[in-house]
């Protein structure tokens, strides 16, 4: 895979760099949030992550979850490097995350998803680029997260358009970078999702493709084995509350964009365009969902960006089914 730097190590070296890179900016933010020397707090309390405008973020906006100690992640790597080092015990991320920690050997059980939220991440780039297809990027530089739900959008992109790595250079960076680099054009193409997709629908920028067809985009619900072991009962009702906060939300959209505004910290406008694309219901994990997320496994694995085998079917846990149904 060749990146915007003049040296082209072989791919496990790109590999290693990869997994390093990974590993050091998730403990950052980790320690932004909070590190295991202070996140655990009163030991009673049921430690969530969550992630900008993720569907938790709304259940922490709407309150009613004294029992709850939260902790905040720009990106699900860094969430699931928190479940790694025990700093929390239950969170939500998108579709690649959970491959990536999987083969990075992190202990973690899928206990739920949501339904397809493929319109809410996109590629986007400058409306006066000239870009018209994905296909135009070929030779060009894209910018993405390592490891989260956009980087299986950059692979099924590439694929639908007979490309590969090779034909693009990948440059990865965490949304704050993210924007800055896209705005001052030290980059082509930006791969990213809401909330972040939205802000950055400015004048002069153009969506050029989103998920539609290509990817699922599921947010998917991790927890650490112990808290699924010991805490059932505590996590059962914590996922009660995140689906009657949900199914609210989705049945009253004005209010939800004027809850989540504030938490967020941006105007409501683009929080409801943000939301009217990219909040979906809840779904229990079924087998249907461990072969999806196997496919997008396999995948990662045969472009030689994450180590096989990985048996991510393995990580599935359906005890928790009832309450998404």
């Amino acid at each position: 895979m060749r990146t915007p730097s003049t040296s082209h190590p072989p791919r496990r070296r790109l590999l290693t760099a990869a997994f390093t890179a990974v590993v050091l900016l998730a403990t950052a933010s980790v320690s932004a949030c909070g590190g295991p020397a202070d996140a655990g707090g009163d030991a009673g309390k049921l430690r969530v992550g969550y992630q900008r405008f993720g569907g938790l973020s709304l259940v922490k906006a709407r309150g009613g979850t004294p029992g709850v100690e939260w902790s905040l992640f720009e990106s699900g790597p860094a969430l699931t490097e928190a479940l790694k080092a025990g700093s929390i015990d239950i969170g939500q991320v998108g579709e690649a995350p959970p491959v990536f920690a999987a083969a990075g050997k992190i202990p973690f059980s899928i206990i739920g998803t949501s339904a397809p939220i493929s319109q809410g991440e996109a590629v986007l780039v400058k409306a006066d680029s000239g870009y018209r297809s994905f296909a135009d990027l070929k030779g060009r530089t894209i910018a993405l997260n390592k490891g989260s739900n956009v980087h299986w959008l950059l692979v099924r992109l590439l694929q639908a358009n007979k490309m590969t790595l090779n034909d693009i250079e990948v440059t990865y960076l965490k949304p704050a970078e993210g924007r800055p680099a896209f705005d001052s054009g030290q980059v082509d193409a930006w791969v990213i999702w809401d909330p972040y997709f939205a802000l950055a629908e400015q004048p002069g920028v153009r969506v050029l493709a989103d998920a539609t067809g290509l990817a699922s985009n599921r947010e998917y619900v991790l927890a650490a084995p112990d808290a699924v072991a010991q805490r059932s009962d505590d996590i059962r009702a914590f996922l009660q509350r995140y689906r009657e906060v949900t199914d609210w939300g989705i049945a009253n959209p004005q209010e939800r964009a004027s809850t989540l505004a504030p938490e967020l910290k941006i105007p409501q406008d683009v929080t409801s365009r943000a939301l009217d694309r990219s909040a979906k219901p809840l779904a229990p994990i079924t087998p249907a969902i461990g072969d999806e997320l196997q496919a997008i496994t396999d995948s990662f694995i045969a472009l030689d960006l994450i180590p096989g085998p990985v048996d991510i079917r393995s990580r599935l846990d359906d005890r928790f089914s009832a309450v998404f149904q």
